[in-house]
């Protein structure tokens, strides 16, 4: 069967994860009528669940669901089908024990979890494709079923199984012909490293060579793209045209390159989770509470924005917080109005599905206290009542919203690569002064939150993707583009952003942006290398920060020059965790410290280059300082059109619609009530209100508003 052309999705499917097989007894008429009457039009089922599928070795128990589909179908409700090879059953793992896959080479993952396998392994994939073969077929017929989710949240390990670490070595040499290639491209002469023959590479647990990781991961990540792709490829043999073939992301994963991803798949779809109650007051700035959780406003529209990034399109959550989600210990349901913000803040940013997890809370197992839809006594209470009325906004909105495409004034450059090169070599010390792996993400951040704090909408660019649309298209779609952090980086991608600019962009570049080749070499030459005569600034040292640096305006003569005005910080701007000790080379400065030695240095410099420019940020910036500069790059954002002088902890989304109109989406992130006076006329899709321009709408605590141009 041909491949499914790319998924088009009409309408927002709005629902939850649901597990008949997970309650204690049946209630499968019950949970669908309460479904149907909250507006729901999808349900997520069958991915967790193998040893109930194939209870034994070859012995297969198909049936039990057909009773949940015939009833979802009955009540107009959708069902995405899983393929349930995230979670081994224990006769395969009693069976065949070397499908573990080692986090540490020889030290298998103990099982009691999930994701303990290593998908690589043929043992696995011999009984992962009967199992994915006799769900499906059992099922593609069913006419419910308007999509397949293979596998769940994969890429969790990186696999030093014998097998895997042999697939590894066999791919270095395919890459790069013999040892000398890779002792000179590697720099193995250091700490004699040099390699004899293929056989004296070690294993990946005591590595120190930045090289080596790099390739250790991208190989990691080309495992999990494989095997999501294989998934794909089986399923297609059976689903019908119509019937979509996606994956469900955990973005913070390990071995995942999402871009590599989507490729082999139909739609992205993805699993946002963030902290909830103060950490969605925009007034605040809390840490985040866990590892696979965002805290704050921004946090969240990242999340969405990655998203959108994979395929430049729209997308599917597949799950998110439906209440409180973590362990025993993290219990911070949401404070009301704000399930209904984050659905539409996900929607805004391209979200073509809300889906919950879960249906209900479990009264059993490591999820207990990951709260569902439905709290542990079943009886439908607050959070039900709140889905329900969005849900029923959602069914009246209905079409109004196909074809939807998220705004953007900043385009932000995303590199896997960076990400993985920072996390084994991280320019920040964490709180306790050691290596902090989430540097990369803690720089990109940084100018994400810039971009929203400043009133404007960031899009979030592959660095493939923006070699694919050119210089010149780059500069036509994205008048400002921040490249942070793009540390490893080829020669073509540092040219294309200084081609970038030079065909009118504004390019902004953040720390360690080409300190290094595509090996995590770093690059002996001037920094930013390829950039440095174009900017009109280098730099020769760096230094951390281990407290925050205040910093001012370098005066109005560096505005003039530009045409965008002086950038003036304001009083809480400041220079966090690093400085560059860029030295101008004909640049502006815009931006100064306020210190003893760190005043010899600009913080922020500005160069005209061909028809645009390129501004250099030489630091961290703060909150305030990030805002600052995506102010004065962007004076004018998306935004205003609809209100102007909006400020946090208001924010505004919007995107275009395929007449032409634009579509709105208003938050208030607070308790405190606000008021927005319209700049042009607007209607609201749910209840058909027309509000002309100059009409003052009030924003409640926790509210969201949509409207919809004319």
């Amino acid at each position: 069967m041909a491949a499914n052309p790319p998924y088009s999705p009409s309408r927002i499917l709005f629902g939850a994860a649901y597990y008949a097989e997970y309650h204690l007894e049946d209630r499968t008429t019950t949970d669908l009528d309460l479904m149907k009457a909250a507006s729901f039009s999808v349900i997520r089922v069958g991915e967790s669940v193998w040893s109930t599928w194939e209870p034994r070795d070859n012995e297969f128990d198909l049936d039990w669901l057909q009773p949940v589909l015939d009833g979802a179908h009955e009540r107009g409700i959708s069902v995405i089908l899983g393929t349930p090879t995230y979670a081994v059953p224990p006769w395969l793992q009693t069976a065949y024990p070397e499908i573990a896959g080692e986090p540490r080479s020889g030290a298998p993952m103990p099982w009691g979890a999930r994701q303990e396998v290593d998908y690589s392994h043929p043992a696995f994939l011999f009984h992962a494709e009967r199992v994915i073969r006799a769900v499906v077929s059992r099922y593609a017929d069913h006419p419910a079923v308007i999509g397949y989710q293979v596998d769940n949240e994969p890429g969790m390990l990186l696999f030093h199984n014998h097998g895997s670490f042999q697939r590894f070595v066999r791919r270095l040499k395919a890459t790069y012909g013999d040892v000398e290639t890779l002792n000179r491209e590697w720099g193995l002469t250091y700490w004699s490293h040099r390699l004899s023959d293929w056989s004296d590479l070690w294993r990946p647990d005591g590595n120190t060579v930045p090289q080596y990781d790099l390739a250790w991961r991208r190989y990691q990540a080309e495992l999990t793209t494989e095997f999501i792709a294989w998934q794909a490829g089986i399923v297609r043999e059976y689903a019908h045209p119509g019937q979509f073939v996606t994956t469900c992301i955990a973005y913070p994963r390990p071995a995942v390159d999402d871009e590599a991803l989507v490729r082999r798949l139909d739609v992205t779809a993805g699993n946002p989770y963030y902290a909830m109650q103060d950490h969605l007051d925009a007034t605040a700035s809390l840490d985040s509470v866990t590892p696979w959780t965002t805290s704050g406003v921004a946090g969240l529209l990242r999340q969405a924005d990655r998203m959108f990034s994979s395929k430049q399109s729209r997308f599917l959550v597949t799950e998110t917080d439906a209440s409180s989600i973590g362990g025993p210990e993290f219990n911070l349901p949401p404070y009301p109005g704000q399930l209904r913000q984050a659905a539409y803040a996900l929607i805004s940013r391209g979200a073509a599905m809300i889906e919950y997890w879960h249906w209900h809370s479990l009264p059993y197992g490591t999820e207990t206290y990951w709260g569902g839809v439905l709290p542990h006594s079943l009886v439908p209470g607050r959070v039900y009542q709140e889905l329900s009325v969005l849900g029923a906004e959602l069914a009246a909105v209905g079409e109004r919203l196909d074809g939807f495409e998220p705004d953007a004034d900043v385009a932000i450059l995303w590199s896997t690569d960076s990400r993985f090169a920072l996390e084994f070599s991280p320019p920040f010390p964490d709180a306790h002064g050691h290596p902090d792996p989430s540097s990369y993400m803690r720089i990109f951040d940084a100018f994400h939150r810039g971009v929203l704090d400043a009133g404007a909408q960031a899009r979030i660019l592959h660095t493939g993707q923006a070699r694919d649309l050119g210089a010149g298209e780059l500069a036509a779609r994205f008048p400002v583009l921040v490249a942070p952090a793009l540390y490893a980086a080829t020669d073509a991608d540092l040219d294309l952003l200084r081609d970038y600019a030079a065909a009118g962009g504004h390019l902004v570049i953040g720390i360690r942006t080409g300190y290094a080749d595509d090996e995590a070499r770093a690059r002996v030459a001037v920094a930013p290398d390829r950039l440095h005569e174009a900017a009109g600034v280098h730099y020769e040292e760096f230094s951390n920060l281990h407290s925050e640096v205040p910093v001012e305006g370098s005066g109005a003569g560096a505005g003039a020059v530009t045409g965008l005005g002086a950038l003036e910080p304001s009083s809480g701007a400041m220079a966090t965790m690093w400085a560059d000790g860029l030295i101008s080379d004909g640049a502006d400065a815009l931006v100064s410290y306020r210190h003893p030695r760190f005043s010899a240095f600009p913080a922020v410099t500005t160069n005209a280059h061909g028809d645009g420019r390129i501004t250099v940020v030489g630091c961290l910036p703060s909150p305030a300082l990030s805002a600052d500069l995506m102010r004065w790059a962007v004076p004018g954002p998306l935004a205003s059109a609809l209100a102007e002088g909006v400020a946090s902890p208001v924010t505004i989304s919007s995107g275009l619609l395929p007449d032409g109109r634009r579509a709105w989406f208003v938050f208030n992130w607070s308790w405190t009530e606000t008021t927005i006076t319209l700049a042009r006329p607007v209607s609201d899709p749910v209840n058909g209100t027309a509000h002309p321009a100059d009409t003052d709408l009030s924003l409640a605590a926790w509210s969201t508003l949509t409207l919809i141009d004319g």
